[in-house]
């Protein structure tokens, strides 16, 4: 598939929103429910500034979404696919990590012999 400049512009700005791991962890606390600001600060042990920042770069490329609730802003994921995303992600690095764990040990059982 070839893509318009604007569209990869967006794919990149998406990909980008994933590459810390303050929102990766972000991210990961919302799994289960929206948090407010707050909570999310307590779990990410930042200040609300700090994670302030980080969702912003998030609702910003469409991940997550604000909903305001009296004075609190609750915080909840926009696009569900992004946790399909994440384990694909993540199965992939498990994959790798196997490899590697296998090298390591027949390494060691190498020098071993």
């Amino acid at each position: 598939m070839v893509l318009p400049d604007k569209a990869i512009e967006r794919v990149a700005l998406y990909f980008r929103a994933l590459s810390d791991p303050m929102r990766l962890r972000i991210l990961n606390s919302l799994r289960e429910s929206e948090r407010s600001v707050g909570e999310l600060a307590q779990i990410a042990q930042c200040s609300q500034a700090n994670v302030s920042k980080h969702l912003r770069v998030l609702a910003d490329a469409g991940i997550v979404s604000r909903t305001a609730q009296g004075t609190s802003i609750f915080i909840g994921i926009a696009d569900p696919a992004i946790y399909d995303l994440c384990d694909l992600v993540c199965d992939s690095v498990a994959r790798d990590l196997e490899r590697d764990f296998a090298l390591h040990k027949a390494i060691k059982n190498a020098r071993r012999a």
